[in-house]
């Protein structure tokens, strides 16, 4: 199949913008619970959609009365936190264009996105981000305003805009269409300078009133109960902004974690008990890989890795019978679930907040067993796929009739398209409107309306989109030979210890690999196979070490042809981090600067 339209459920909104239904809840259900906020003492505290409505109102007049005016651009550079959420709808109030930034980005990244949007102010976090932006401040002429969060900005613009009435902050709301320009998110750059995505109100409400209406039993743990979820996702990055958004839309108890590690994680799941989230499958790796290594230091790998088989065979089952292709669970597998879910599967799920029954993935691939496992396990992960481009998902798999390894059909009102070298096209009124500043990106980018995503794929016959790659990462080797990297890098990832993979071998006689391993991972393995700890140089040169990473590269070879597959690799003693510039926010490899800094590593991958 090469094009498959899903019928919109959703009509794109034909007035008013993203902040009229924060008025229009405190309006209708001014005693709803529409946010989760932790106090001083690290309690969650509810908030109702009244004291929402208020709080974003006094901060919208704090903002005109600091000079901030309709279509003016401003900044945000913080983890995920509530002052975000408060900050975006009092902007979008007053009719501003909000500016996300990273927390980690350095001084030219926050340069340029300062520069090219020609922010007039910027929201900062703490100190160090102040101090950054301050490095920089003289190349930015337009900057007039930096506030901190840390040190009482929300409070400092409440007592500002005291004075100022709530009729002239409704008139700005008024004039807010849904061609209004909500926001300009950078993209992560991974092929050069980041470009602005110019993204409407109507774009974010068109994208999350269809999740609204098509996944909104997935928001719930059970028939009837209220639906809640905590975002761990950054608040710059756009998946984690249509969460944002589609939560104060949908009425879903809505709280913020800025720490995406377990320590910080597994309290504040369990204390705020979410029914559902969203998460990159890097998250889901995590909570696998911590389960198997808790299994293993207490002596039951055995039984772990079973409960593993049971879950997977079970969501195959379950698979199965959604498509008409076979009865379901037999009676002994069956038997087999119950028992391990009292043993394993309940464990996991306690872990997670105790209600978590689904979630929602999308950023990057998730592997088909692993989207199995977790389905077995009472956690059915709904992978989608998007752009920063498509306002975040463009297709999803659908809660009735799930295709695991896929990413699902078309989202409602959008439309797939397959070009005849393989590039995805995407149709709807989720797609953008172009690049800031950049018409020959914006040209090379959209035809009439159709998005040319850079991403490969195919359609099934229903519809169902699989991902294969990028056009700009795939690498031709010197006998002529065309290799698409994620599909290898992926399955040499599936190994515990293994944390990164590049896949190398342009204009090269053959492919090639750099690995890099798993920190916590590697100290269990040691500890379980008696070996000393070792600096990183000593490790990577352990014999058992790379015959375990090489069984991860020999599984990946089964997938391709020998002219595709990894001649040789090399492990490396430290990660890939964004620090370091080799990897962006969303944790995708920078391929160019990666081969760059370990041109060395590379070469030697092809001596003789």
């Amino acid at each position: 199949m090469r094009e498959f339209t899903n019928p919109p459920l959703a009509l794109a909104p034909p007035v008013g913008g993203l902040a009229d239904v924060v008025f229009e809840h405190a309006r209708d259900d001014p005693m709803h619970i529409a946010l989760g906020r932790k106090d001083e003492a690290g309690r969650w505290r509810d908030v109702t959609s009244a004291e929402f409505r208020d709080e974003v109102m006094a901060l919208a007049k704090g903002l005109l009365s600091q000079g901030i005016r309709f279509g003016d651009r401003v900044a945000i550079m913080s983890r995920t936190r509530y002052e975000w959420t408060l900050f975006d709808f009092a902007l979008w109030t007053i009719g501003a264009q909000v500016v996300p930034v990273y927390p980690t980005s350095s001084a030219e990244q926050c340069f340029w996105a300062l520069y090219d949007a020609e922010c007039t102010a910027a929201i900062v976090e703490h100190e160090d981000h102040a101090m950054t932006i301050a490095t920089v401040i003289d190349r930015l002429p337009a900057l007039h305003r930096l506030w901190q969060l840390d040190s009482g900005a929300v409070q400092e613009l409440y007592d500002a805009g005291a004075a100022i009435e709530d009729e002239v902050v409704h008139r700005h709301r008024q004039a807010v269409t849904p061609d209004s320009v909500a926001t300009i998110i950078y993209t992560s750059g991974t092929t050069g300078r980041p470009k602005g995505c110019v993204i409407t109100h109507g774009n974010f409400m068109y994208e999350a009133d269809t999740v609204i209406e098509r996944w909104e039993p997935v928001f719930h743990s059970k028939k009837g109960d209220e639906a809640a979820t905590l975002l761990f996702l950054p608040l710059a990055h756009v998946f984690g902004r249509m969460v944002q958004v589609a939560a104060i839309r949908g009425g879903v108890r809505f709280g913020h974690q800025p720490q995406m590690n377990a320590a910080a994680l597994l309290p504040d799941l369990a204390a705020f008990k979410p029914t559902f989230f969203l998460g990159v499958p890097y998250i889901f790796e995590k909570v696998f890989n911590a389960s198997r290594r808790k299994a293993e230091k207490e002596g039951k790998a055995g039984p772990f890795e079973k409960a593993v088989d049971v879950a997977v065979k079970y969501a195959e089952a379950m698979e199965a019978k959604a498509w008409g292709l076979g009865p379901g669970p037999s009676a002994g597998l069956r038997m087999q679930h119950q028992l391990f879910d009292k043993l394993v599967y309940s464990k996991m799920r306690a872990a997670m907040g105790g209600r978590i029954k689904q979630a929602m993935t999308g950023g990057s691939a998730m592997d088909r067993k692993l989207g199995l496992f977790f389905a077995g396990a009472g956690v059915h992960i709904y992978e989608g796929y998007g752009l920063t481009e498509s306002t975040a998902a463009a297709t999803a798999n659908p809660p009735e009739r799930t295709r695991y390894g896929t990413v699902g059909q078309p989202i409602p009102g959008m439309t797939v398209h397959i070009a005849d070298d393989g590039e995805i096209w995407l149709y709807g009124d989720n797609v953008f409107q172009g690049y800031l500043n950049n018409e020959k990106a914006t040209d090379e980018a959209l035809h009439d309306g159709w998005l040319a995503t850079g991403d490969l794929g195919s359609l099934d016959e229903d519809g169902y989109l699989t991902i294969t790659g990028r056009k700009k990462e795939i690498l031709v080797t010197s006998g002529g030979k065309s290799v698409s990297p994620g599909v290898l890098e992926e399955r040499v990832r599936d190994h515990p210890l293994v944390s990164q993979c590049i896949v190398v071998g342009n204009d090269r006689p053959y492919v090639a690999a750099l690995v890099t391993l798993d920190q916590e991972a590697v100290e269990h393995w040691l500890a379980m196979h008696d070996k000393p700890r070792m600096a990183p140089a000593e490790l990577v040169r352990d014999a058992d070490l790379e015959t375990e990473v090489r069984r991860a590269v020999v599984a990946a070879n089964t997938l391709v042809s020998q002219a595709e597959s990894i001649r040789t690799f090399r492990i490396l003693a430290q990660p890939f981090t964004e620090e370091h510039g080799l990897l962006t926010p969303s944790l995708k490899l920078k391929r160019k600067a990666i081969e760059t800094a370990y041109a060395n590593e590379v070469e030697a991958l092809y001596r003789a």
